[in-house]
């Protein structure tokens, strides 16, 4: 008879322990056993290795790993391992050892660039609005097939969108191996492993209660992402009116309707670029009756980062990249970021991008209310309410019946980032500009060039909502 120190629960925690991919996310709902497998899996580890594991266990900030600490004295002390305060670290009796360490940004992750890590774990990878930190890693893992990433994270938080995007869009269910192909031709390997509150019997067994609790947390988006793993329930949304009615199947365009651009610069971060039309009369698509009126988004460029390779593209590409992309369109403006506009020693962005045939309007970059004028998001968010919205008794929209804008399905990262965007805690009227937001910053622009606000008419003796163009927004029509 022995003693079991710590063993898999059938399941999700067994598939953990023995995957061999090497970029892994476990979890995705609350109480599914994340903390308990992902320790648990180091002891299998650390004895398979030997002295060649040499891994890091990150936490966005040090504090979070204080009960994560505590748990682990319990399953690595009874087996002769060592523990140091001041270093935070375990030395396993084979020679391997296991650090905890925190994770804020970038530069944390490149002081480990030189090492010769056999694994990193990421918890609550959630947390990050970019996984420019956690991709980072990369560089610091060396070895044979034993390397492996490790992440934790439930459905929500800023870092929602790029989470889905990689490893839940492409297999929802999860257990099944995600390709990528990376810049040199090779293919890369990811898998999610979905874990909930079901599959963690202990927890159920010791508090029976739990379930009932998470029930309580607040609002039904709120416990479908915590209970349910559900990643498309967006908790705290600030475009909590989004729906599948923004998103129109694509069509041609015709010659005749009004063209124009949007843009938000970034360099080393995503830029994003959208061209839009105004449809000129109202007209049926989809099944649905588009108003005359609305802004159709019919193409995007976003400018985003892929794993381990860093995106820095100079003003003089990206505007060619623009003209390309806008060849045989007749395009009658661009409202692009004012910050295009700064001359820091030499040519603005703006000059620039005119010296390679794309011209640009400073836009007007209001986000919120002032001045008892409109602001960008709320200028925004009235185009996605539109025409005839039904409101309960407070008169909050519980339901969009004709929206004043859209976007192709082909425009991805649009309907990937704008409905996973949260309020700012500090000010809640404001978007957290933490999340990823490139994209949503330059529909505003689009929406401040063509600005239209909600009108009451009367219809057959009835007050109806309907749709009126408002007075021109104020631009700065300097051209460059």
């Amino acid at each position: 008879m022995r003693n079991v120190l710590w063993s898999p629960q059938e399941g999700p925690q067994t598939h953990l322990v023995h995957c061999p991919i090497r970029d892994v996310l476990f979890g995705g709902a609350r109480g599914g056993g994340k903390t308990d497998g992902t320790l648990g899996r180091y002891l299998h580890r650390q004895r398979r290795l030997g002295k060649l594991f040499n891994e890091v266990y990150f936490r966005q900030e040090m504090p979070q790993a204080d009960d994560l600490i505590e748990r682990a004295k319990e399953l690595y002390l009874p087996i002769g391992s060592q523990w140091r305060e001041q270093q935070k670290q375990f030395t396993f009796p084979g020679g391997g050892r296991l650090r905890f360490r925190p994770l804020e940004n970038v530069r944390d992750a490149a002081k480990y660039q030189g090492q010769n890590l056999s694994g990193a774990t990421v918890e609550e990878s959630g947390n990050y609005p970019s996984a420019d930190p956690i991709d980072r890693l990369w560089g610091a893992m060396r070895g044979g097939d034993y390397v492996q990433m490790l992440q934790t994270a439930n459905p929500g938080g800023p870092g929602q969108g790029w989470l889905k995007e990689r490893y839940i869009d492409p297999w929802p269910e999860g257990n099944a191996i995600i390709k990528c192909r990376l810049p040199n031709g090779a293919d890369h390997e990811r898998i999610f492993i979905p874990s909930k509150v079901t599959d963690n019997r202990i927890l159920l067994e010791n508090d029976p209660e739990y379930v009932n609790r998470l029930y309580m947390v607040g609002s039904t988006e709120l416990v479908k992402a915590w209970l349910d793993g559900d990643w498309d329930a967006i908790e705290g949304a600030y475009f909590g009116e989004w729906s599948a009615l923004h998103k129109l199947t694509p069509f041609p365009i015709p010659e005749a309707w009004h063209r124009f651009r949007s843009m938000d610069w970034g360099s080393a971060k995503p830029f994003s670029v959208g061209w839009w039309t105004v449809a000129p009369d109202e007209f049926r698509h989809d099944g649905r009756t588009i108003p005359r009126g609305a802004l159709i988004r019919y193409k995007e460029w976003y400018g985003k980062k892929s794993a381990n390779v860093g995106l820095k593209m100079t003003a003089e590409a990206v505007a060619e990249g623009v003209a390309l992309r806008s060849q045989g369109e007749t395009i009658a403006m661009s409202v692009a970021d004012p910050a295009m506009w700064t001359a820091d020693g030499g040519p603005s962005l703006a000059e620039r991008f005119a010296a390679k045939g794309v011209p640009l309007i400073q836009a007007d970059n209001r986000r919120v209310a002032r001045n008892g004028a409109m602001g960008g998001w709320d200028m925004m968010r009235a185009r996605m309410v539109g025409v005839d919205p039904v409101t309960d008794e407070s008169g909050a929209v519980v339901k969009v019946t004709q929206p004043m804008i859209y976007a192709f399905t082909t425009c991805a990262d649009s309907i990937r980032t704008i409905p996973a965007l949260q309020h700012d805690e500090a000010r809640p009227e404001d978007l957290d500009t933490g999340g990823e937001d490139h994209a949503a910053d330059e529909w505003r622009y689009a929406c401040m060039s063509r600005p239209w606000r909600p009108s009451v008419r009367a219809t057959a003796g009835k007050r109806r909502t309907g749709y009126a163009l408002a007075a021109p927004a104020r631009i700065n029509t300097g051209r460059v």
